[in-house]
């Protein structure tokens, strides 16, 4: 240990003692008064406070983690089969949910409204403006939130987004855009196409509470180089001899220029309905 004295003004001076610790060098530093007693010194920090890494680091390191996690990772290529998948990116206002977007508005509008009329919140002079304006709002939202009928998944391999302007059918586009986006006020996806194709109620049909109910969509090739659309049914109450006893009805429902085939889903209790297009380049 090695002490050393360095003058301070006004007397005094600093102890600055050098202890060795190993690999480490710590430094105390003593403050001492000739009108004064001698202070003791601070205690010295232990070796593990210098290992300790800052607050900063630390919540740098949640932050990346935390946005690492909010990307969302690639869909594996051994649940497609080795192909490519394509991400549909394409805006469209009809993929928006106006029943959130008219809720959303309305409470915002309601909020910002009742706190300037209690002057909790600047703009008092539009409050009544806001109010009546909000509750309309609010309820057109929650009247759409409530008949909203969700999208369902679309899977596009990329092949098949080649052939998809040149060889789909415009009933298959037609399909496709429909099931992919919010609708308002149907019971699901391509409801009156399954009334038609399995009869509900009548001789030889279903019952409805045994319909099928769409869940998601594929778009492929078939091995001879044909663009494909496939509907992915859930139907618990049904056989896939109920399915293929309609494959003509599938094709004559969403032809003409399309051949349809019916077959057992990777899923349990799913149902492929293959609409295959005739058209080739």
């Amino acid at each position: 240990m090695k002490a050393l004295t360095a003058p301070v003004a006004g007397g005094g001076g600093n102890l600055l003692c050098s202890h060795r610790s190993g690999d480490h060098q710590f430094i105390s530093i003593n403050h001492f008064s000739p009108l004064n007693l001698p202070r003791t010194s601070a205690k010295l920090p232990n070796h593990d406070h210098f290992l300790q890494k800052p607050k900063t680091y630390f919540r740098f390191k949640l932050l990346i983690a935390r946005a690492a996690d909010s990307t969302q990772a690639p869909i594996p290529a051994a649940a497609t089969g080795g192909k490519s998948v394509v991400e549909d990116q394409e805006f469209s206002l009809a993929k928006v949910s106006f029943g959130v977007i008219g809720l959303g508005l309305g409470v915002s509008l309601l909020s910002y409204g009742f706190g300037a009329y209690f002057n909790i919140l600047p703009g008092s002079e539009w409050s009544a403006l806001m109010l009546t304006y909000g509750f309309p709002l609010s309820i057109i939202g929650m009247a759409l939130k409530y008949a909203e009928l969700k999208p369902v998944p679309c899977l596009t391999y990329s092949d098949a987004q080649m052939l998809r302007e040149k060889c789909a059918t415009p009933i298959l586009k037609q399909v496709r855009d429909d099931v992919i986006r919010f609708r308002y006020g149907d019971e699901q996806h391509l409801e009156e196409a399954l009334k038609r194709i399995f009869q509900y109620g009548l001789g030889g049909g279903v019952a409805r509470r045994n319909a099928p109910v769409l869940q998601k969509i594929r778009e492929e090739v078939t091995e001879d180089g044909k663009y494909c659309l496939v509907l992915v049914f859930e139907a618990k109450a049904l056989e896939l001899a109920d399915f293929e006893k309609r494959q003509e009805k599938f094709a004559s429902f969403f032809g003409p220029g399309i051949s349809a085939e019916v077959g057992k889903g990777v899923e349990e209790n799913t149902y492929d309905v293959r609409l295959i297009s005739n058209t080739t380049l």
